[in-house]
């Protein structure tokens, strides 16, 4: 079942009714001008088994701790903004697995090889994607170095291949804006990026802890002050999809800044159709594969890793 990604961007009171996310407007709820039956059907209700992701993005929203318990309950990543809009905070449930003890355990003991080798098989997902965004969008870059990068990475990456086809694509993704850096601080349309990710990264640690999986450990980011390694490594193949979506606004000439509209466009992410394992499907529904995949190879069950390929 595909969930729903539902944002907040007003003031509103959420609580929880008979397992229900109850919305109501405060402009609604404090007009004395308004009836009672008025009030009452500007009241919105989801049911909680549907939601998958949820973006708070207002200063005046209050949710009850009902409504937190009811959400983690039901493995739903809860997204907080700052001031400046931007995803800041992200809330998911301590306990989401049956089997979350014991897989927490394999995960601590996974062998330095296996994290080679999974580390291995994201990066050349990732470059293959990259090579896939500049194939269909810019026909005269020359992509025959991303497709030699892709074959060559080795196991851990140790030529560091993901840099050098990182720095190759960035410069050529965007070629009409000059002088283009990518990073979190650096000119537009990096903050489109940094919101697409902030989406990608909450879709992905809640698959991984839907695994059963510790989004901390990962098996190859291990910045100790970054509570989401392992989503950070797990997400790199996933880029390229925002990336698309960024390159189209680009393409527009609406990237300076973040609007309204756009926010709804990356809030479609997790129902984006991608390609997996030979099929298409939700980009939720293929995080929830690749986590299930990764904890097959921890488990040794499996070696390989399923990704979504552009």
């Amino acid at each position: 079942m595909i969930k729903r990604t539902v944002y907040f961007g007003n003031p509103a009171y959420l609580s929880m009714r008979d397992k229900q996310m109850v919305v109501k407007l405060p402009e609604v709820e404090t007009c004395e001008n308004l009836a009672d039956d008025v009030k009452k059907n500007a009241v919105a209700t989801i049911p909680i088994e549907d939601l998958g992701v949820v973006v708070l993005d207002h200063k005046r929203i209050t949710i009850t701790q009902g409504l937190l318990e009811a959400l983690l309950a039901n493995n739903c990543a809860v997204i907080t903004c700052d001031s400046t809009h931007m995803p800041t905070g992200l809330l998911l449930p301590l306990d989401g697995n049956t089997l979350q003890s014991e897989r927490f355990r394999k995960q601590v003991d996974m062998s330095l090889p296996l994290k080679k080798q999974l580390w291995q098989q994201t990066i050349q997902t990732k470059i293959s994607n990259q090579k896939s965004v500049l194939q269909k969008f810019r026909k005269d870059v020359e992509i025959g170095n991303m497709r030699k990068w892709e074959t060559d990475v080795r196991s851990g990456d140790v030529m560091n291949l993901e840099a050098r086809a990182a720095a190759y694509y960035w410069k050529n993704l965007f070629p009409d804006i000059p002088g283009f850096v990518r990073g979190r601080e650096e000119q537009p349309p990096n903050q489109l990026l940094n919101y697409g990710y902030a989406i990608l990264r909450a879709v992905v640690a809640r698959a991984l802890v839907g695994a059963g999986l510790l989004p901390t450990l990962g098996i190859h980011h291990h910045n100790r002050y970054n509570a989401y390694c392992l989503a950070d490594d797990i997400m790199e193949p996933y880029r390229p999809f925002v990336d698309e979506l960024v390159y189209k606004m680009v393409e527009s000439k609406d990237y300076l800044q973040l609007s309204k509209e756009q926010k709804m466009e990356f809030l479609q992410l997790p129902v984006k159709e991608v390609k997996i394992n030979g099929k298409r499907s939700p980009l939720m529904i293929a995080a929830q594969m690749t986590a299930v995949s990764l904890m097959k190879c921890i488990n040794g069950e499996s070696r390989k890793l399923l990704y979504p390929i552009m």
